[in-house]
């Protein structure tokens, strides 16, 4: 009897504890589906009193609209183009100094490490005018370079990857090198297939990052062609332009769409990285 009532407290306190995250995940979205909704919307519609989630009709105009006011299509896949980028090229540089950290001893390497680790405290607003005055030497002013290569790696993106490394058992790393594979055999055929959720975890964070950046690229562009879709909302959120809620929804909706796509065909290894990648130093 006692056993039973135990597992009926038990299935009550999970139940409760499913119906709080669900309510707390529901408040979460109102403010994204709200955002669907009203692009959906009909002028006439977005303002009216009582507020209502749905207008009187379905409208796609502010979506049209909003793709012909603007080269919306030509900011999408800079941002594409660029965030894709920074994320490749990220896991592969941050990848290889991961694994000597991790993997190769040499003198001096946990200092190293920490000094790299010293860089996550500077914001990034610090280095922008070194930065930008070294880009404008290179002649790399509106171009993709000057979007990609500041970018293309970060001291966090190398301490994920390290700690992911380091519980790699060392016997396979010696077992390939006995067999005649050298480092980067061994980084490519052993530590990538095992380091896959990982490595994702580092791409992910590293395309959200360049594609929600706004500051770096407004500073290095000035070519309508060069811009990213960060700086196209900017541009449809300015009071001398006549646009209306509606279509600025709209053009928020596109420019979220790509990243609720990447996160659902990653979300597995995005969540399986952060949950055995460990904190040891």
């Amino acid at each position: 009897m006692q056993l039973m009532e135990e597992k009926r407290l038990r299935l009550v306190r999970v139940v409760l504890i499913q119906l709080f995250l669900l309510a707390f995940v529901l408040v979460l979205n109102v403010p994204f589906v709200w955002m669907v909704t009203t692009s959906l919307k009909i002028r006439k519609d977005v303002f009216i009193y009582p507020p209502q989630l749905f207008g009187s009709q379905l409208s796609f105009k502010g979506y049209a609209y909003v793709w012909t006011f603007v080269p919306f299509a030509r900011y999408l896949l800079n941002s594409l183009f660029i965030s894709t980028a920074v994320g490749v090229s990220r896991v592969i540089l941050a990848s290889l100094a991961a694994y000597a950290f991790a993997k190769i001893p040499f003198a001096g390497s946990r200092q190293v490490f920490y000094i790299f680790l010293g860089t996550m405290m500077i914001p990034f607003e610090v280095i922008v005018i070194p930065n930008y005055i070294i880009v404008k030497a290179l002649g790399w002013l509106d171009t993709y370079y000057a979007l990609i290569v500041p970018l293309s790696i970060r001291a966090f993106s190398i301490f994920l990857l390290r700690q992911f490394f380091l519980q790699i058992p060392r016997e396979l790393d010696d077992a390939a090198e006995m067999d005649g594979a050298g480092r980067l055999r061994c980084l490519f055929t052993i530590m990538y297939p095992l380091a896959r959720p990982a490595l994702l975890t580092v791409c992910l964070y590293s395309f959200l990052e360049s594609w929600n950046s706004f500051f770096w690229p407004l500073v290095v562009t000035n070519k309508d062609t060069m811009r990213v879709v960060q700086i196209g909302l900017s541009a449809l959120a300015d009071p001398t332009i006549s646009i209306q809620w509606n279509e600025i929804c709209a053009a928020i909706a596109l420019a979220t769409l790509p990243i609720v796509v990447m996160f659902f065909f990653v979300q597995k290894y995005f969540l399986e990285g952060i949950t055995i990648t460990g904190m040891k130093a």
